[in-house]
């Protein structure tokens, strides 16, 4: 039997049901949003989880709007598209809703523009485009004159700021009275243009207009309204964006409502990879995609999992990397910060923290409060949650973080990469690393010097030459992570080391470094910042670890800064 096709891009349910691909069956979401009490439901999601598929999905269920994509209207049932998925013996109770509804959706998905002008006129014509779909209402006689001018206006792109900011508002007002019926709101992506906004310096004008927006559209408006539901990436702060609501269900990744609607899971996983033959290839494909836990339920990024069925070679790779959106999280891991810098090498390494997590986002707040940056990398999907716990004290949620899987990992490494490329060139740095692994000292010396001088030609480093040790350590980990382990900060011995390098062949040098700022205000020389470093290393027996582990040859390093003369040496040296 000939395979379906895989859904690279698609994200129409009816062009996924007509068009022979392979679907994962995610109906059951339907029954979810029509069981729930909420009037409104906000549910985010990290970006590629099939948030714009499922949300196309609730609009050809509900739709009772003119079925002009099919051949022959009145030969069509407006339920086929759901024959033989399981939402079609979920209950009567729900057939009964389907077609009964117009609905009006919008997707922000490709709303990233750099600035404000063209954003707000991309909005305009995403907004003209569902005007549009409803073309027919400028005939309806349940509009007055007045409310055909303006609807006019909208689809001739002739209204003007505050016309658009309430289109929401009154195209669920024209719909419901036009067809006597209550209307569904599907937005998709409402964050897109507010996470460009940030990025690119008009944030406050895009929260003004969202607000306005999405508080017309989905306000109390019981007569009109049946349901709305609003999918994104982040829980954007009430005050920043839904004040104007009536208290919405939010559904965030940690809640176990709608855990299985996005993603792939365990099972569906195993089915499909049966499906195309690598069923073999399962221990691997955990370890590349899976990881992440939504309401405690293990998913895969479907992504990841569609696009790695779709290689001839059935490669794992990061395919998920390569989609773009990661400019807030590479300035977010970017900035000054050492204790930001020793988490993440914590994360790299594979190991957990553990951290506030407020699910409430302002997006302008991020980089000053240290919650929200780590609930910006955990709803984003760069970070999984395992245990929680309360603080008495705080009243906040403690979350244990770690990254959830190789593929994302790729993505913390890739940003380390482009930092260093964007300040050192590459050669250098693996010459220096080379030099280092081969106990060539010198060389590592004149090396580091160079890369010193170059880092420090760059203002976000200031004036502490500590940052240059986090910055090595940054680099430890590209270079060298395949052949060695990297540890900084941690406890052997009686205290804790700032750098260990421990080989995986035993029979390779392992290294202890311990850094030390002359203390010029105490007249400290070089030669004496120096002996304190390799006394204290020999005092604290800071080795221990690299002799339990059984590495023989052992390298101990003091590198002393001053100003931006750096020197290294070893004992005797």
């Amino acid at each position: 039997m000939k395979m379906k096709k895989l859904p690279i891009g698609v994200s129409d349910f009816k062009d996924m049901m007509t068009g022979n691909y392979y679907y994962v069956d995610k109906t059951l979401f339907i029954k979810e949003i029509i069981d729930s009490g909420d009037k409104i439901l906000l549910i985010p999601r990290p970006r590629r989880f099939g948030k714009t598929l499922n949300l196309s999905m609730l609009k050809y269920f509900y739709d009772c709007c003119p079925p002009t994509w099919a051949p022959n209207p009145e030969s069509q049932p407006p339920g086929h598209l759901f024959d033989s998925l399981a939402i079609s013996g979920a209950g009567q109770e729900y057939l009964d809703k389907m077609g009964k509804h117009p609905v009006i959706f919008l997707s922000f998905k490709d709303t990233k523009e750099m600035d404000w002008e063209s954003c707000l006129d991309n909005i305009k014509k995403l907004i003209r485009k569902e005007y549009a779909r409803h073309h027919y209402l400028l005939d309806s006689q349940k509009l007055m004159p007045h409310e055909r001018d303006y609807f006019q206006e909208i689809i001739d792109l002739k209204g003007n700021k505050s016309d658009y900011a309430n289109s929401l508002e009154n195209l669920l007002i024209f719909l419901s009275r036009h067809y006597n019926k209550r209307a569904v709101i599907l937005i998709d992506e409402y964050d897109a243009p507010v996470h460009a906004g940030y990025n690119y310096g008009y944030y406050d004008e895009i929260i003004n207009f969202i607000r306005n927006f999405l508080g017309g559209g989905l306000k109390d408006t019981g007569q009109y309204l049946e349901k709305g539901v609003v999918t994104g990436i982040m829980r954007i702060a009430k005050e920043s964006i839904f004040s104007g609501f009536n208290n919405p269900g939010v559904y965030t990744l940690l809640s176990p409502k709608f855990s299985d609607s996005f993603g792939f899971t365990e099972e569906e996983v195993k089915t499909m990879l049966a499906d195309f033959q690598v069923s073999h290839m399962i221990d691997q494909v955990q370890l590349w995609y899976n990881g992440y836990l939504f309401g405690g339920k293990v998913i895969y990024n479907p992504w990841s999992i569609i696009n790695f069925l779709n290689d001839p070679e059935k490669k794992l790779r990061p395919y998920w990397l390569n989609t773009s959106g990661n400019e807030i999280i590479e300035s977010l891991l970017t900035r000054e910060g050492k204790e930001l810098k020793e988490e993440l090498e914590q994360l790299i390494r594979g190991e957990s923290i553990e951290k506030a997590i407020d699910e409430n986002i302002i997006l302008k707040e991020v980089t000053l409060r240290e919650d929200l940056l780590w609930t910006f990398l955990l709803m984003g999907g760069y970070l999984k949650q395992t245990s929680e716990r309360l603080d008495d004290v705080s009243e906040k949620a403690y979350y244990t973080l770690s990254i959830p899987n190789k593929e994302v990992r790729a993505t913390y490494t890739g940003i380390i990469d482009r930092y260093f490329s964007n300040k050192i060139e590459n050669k250098q740095l693996e010459t220096m690393l080379k030099a280092l692994i081969a106990g060539d000292i010198k060389l590592f010396e004149k090396m580091l010097k160079m890369i010193v001088v170059s880092v420090f030609s760059y203002h976000d480093f200031g004036n502490k030459p500590e940052k240059v040790y986090h910055a090595l350590v940054a680099g430890l980990l590209i270079w060298i992570s395949n052949t060695h382990e990297v540890k900084s900060n941690r406890e052997s011995g009686y205290g804790r080391y700032d750098i260990m390098i421990i080989p995986k062949n035993p029979v390779q040098t392992g290294y202890v470094i311990e850094f030390k700022s002359v203390d010029k205000d105490e007249n400290e020389t070089v030669e004496n910042a120096i002996k304190v470093a390799l006394a204290q290393i020999e005092a604290k027996k800071y080795e221990t670890e690299l002799v339990e582990r059984g590495i023989k040859h052992i390298k101990k390093l003091a590198i002393a800064f001053s100003g931006k003369e750096v020197f290294v040496r070893e004992p005797g040296s």
